[in-house]
């Protein structure tokens, strides 16, 4: 083993470790720190950055933060709410079914924090132990982004398949995340449904309505009230619209303008048709939703998708230095690794979302190898899906804490020994039945 490839793959390390400790920007900074290294000292030549992922995400985003400033978002809550409250006894699996269609649809895990209350709330009301919903519509939100055509990991993701010789574009990767995803959540949901004590029968929550801290469930209220504007129900109304136009020129290739190109007519690729796209869109959500712009830089959209874009931009740039500079090293032998044992790709992909607790990272640091050692891009998007869920390994996302915060009853733990936490068990089930379900889809498929 060369001595360069030794110390360069510690310096790699060593940038995540610290962008994950730092955090936020902090991920994008240290990559950047990343890349100089092995730029300046060991002289290495800089990979591409991830140039179209980076506009895809800021073309979205834009897009998104608009619709959230007209208050599309929460026309998009109180309908995913009317679900949820609609078929009480079912919440366990239609909590996070109704939260996956709808981060699906906005491309962000951010608009399962205004629905946590709502499934605390139903779910309490219900003498349904909330653990039990709040912890799988967290977790599925980890892979959710696997499946939405306008999310930054799936930005990353078509940077790296939709492109010659691989040439496995957005329709083809729906056709496999979406129904490991939807086999992820059922299992796990019919798994969760059955662990903890049901509401009425634990003493810990029982002693606690009796003794007053709790409201008793049959008179704890009529639940959250949540309001929308018919501005913001016509910005999410177009936006969707958006994300079906891009389904639709993924699909139908013949739809998109053609250009002459090595004596043929060449459609115009994805990246650029879900950046006119969205910017369309932004376009007709200041017509009809009338949003405030300056607002927009203010919106929790646009600032996490600004974080992913830099963050996406160091760590990719470090990735894609150090695997050109090694390229047929690690083909021979990570390859053979990969060739005996292919799930260890998917574990590679896992790890990296837990130790960086972000999608996009995950992809553009691992998916180049999968691809580079042989790995069908089919069978690399089976399992990159349900491994993406890594990020809920640690509980330390956002999400998580707020689910944990929202239950009244103690029943969601943050656990104090790392792995103990209410998450876990949920996040492990739904990883290990997706990336079986992905794989097994994408030979079937492909």
């Amino acid at each position: 083993m060369d001595v360069s490839f030794v110390l360069e793959a510690v310096v790699v390390l060593a940038a995540i470790v610290m962008g994950t400790r730092s955090g936020g920007v902090g991920v994008g900074v240290w990559g950047g720190l990343g890349v100089a290294v092995l730029v300046f000292v060991f002289g290495e030549r800089p990979g591409e950055p991830p140039i179209d992922a980076m506009l895809i995400i800021l073309s979205v985003v834009t897009a998104a933060s608009l619709m959230q400033a007209a208050g599309g978002i929460d026309w998009m809550v109180k309908v995913a709410a009317g679900i949820i409250q609609a078929h009480p006894r079912q919440i366990t699996l239609l909590a996070p079914l109704t939260a996956f269609a709808f981060s699906i649809g906005s491309g962000t895990g951010n608009i399962l924090y205004p629905l946590l209350p709502v499934i605390y709330d139903v779910s309490y009301r219900n003498h349904i132990r909330p653990s039990r919903p709040l912890t799988v519509s967290v977790v599925q939100s980890g892979m959710a982004l696997a499946a939405s055509p306008v999310s930054a990991a799936m930005a990353a993701m078509l940077t790296l398949t939709d492109v010659a010789p691989y040439d496995f574009g957005l329709a083809q990767i729906l056709s496999i995340t979406i129904p490991a995803a939807l086999a992820g959540i059922v299992v796990t949901a019919l798994v969760v449904g059955r662990m903890g004590k049901d509401l009425d029968d634990d003493p810990e929550i029982q002693e606690r309505i009796r003794s007053g801290v709790l409201p008793d469930p049959d008179a704890a209220g009529e639940g959250v009230e949540l309001t929308s504007t018919t501005a913001g129900r016509n910005s999410a109304i177009v936006f969707l619209l958006g994300v079906l136009a891009i389904v639709a020129f993924g699909l139908f290739p013949g739809l998109r303008p053609s250009f002459a190109e090595d004596g043929g007519a060449v459609p115009i690729d994805m990246t650029s048709t879900i950046e006119l796209v969205m910017f369309t869109v932004g376009v007709l959500i200041i017509l009809v939703g009338r949003p405030k712009i300056s607002e927009v830089p203010n919106t929790s959209v646009f600032k996490s998708g600004l974080v992913a874009a830099i963050a996406l931009f160091g760590i990719a740039w470090l990735t894609a230095t150090f695997i050109a500079a090694h390229e047929e090293y690690i083909v021979s032998t990570v390859g053979a690794w990969v060739t005996d044992w292919r799930f260890i790709f998917a574990l590679a992909v896992f790890l990296v979302a837990a130790l960086t607790t972000s999608q996009s990272t995950a992809t553009r640091t691992i998916v180049p190898i999968g691809l580079a050692v042989g790995l069908s891009p089919a069978l690399v998007t089976g399992m990159w899906a349900g491994a993406l869920n890594g990020v809920y390994t640690l509980p330390a996302n956002g999400t998580q804490i707020a689910a944990a915060n929202f239950d009244l009853t103690g029943s969601t733990k943050l656990g104090g020994k790392l792995l103990d936490h209410s998450f876990f068990v949920p996040m492990l089930v739904m990883s290990v039945v997706s990336i079986g379900v992905g794989a097994l889809v994408a030979v079937i498929l492909y």
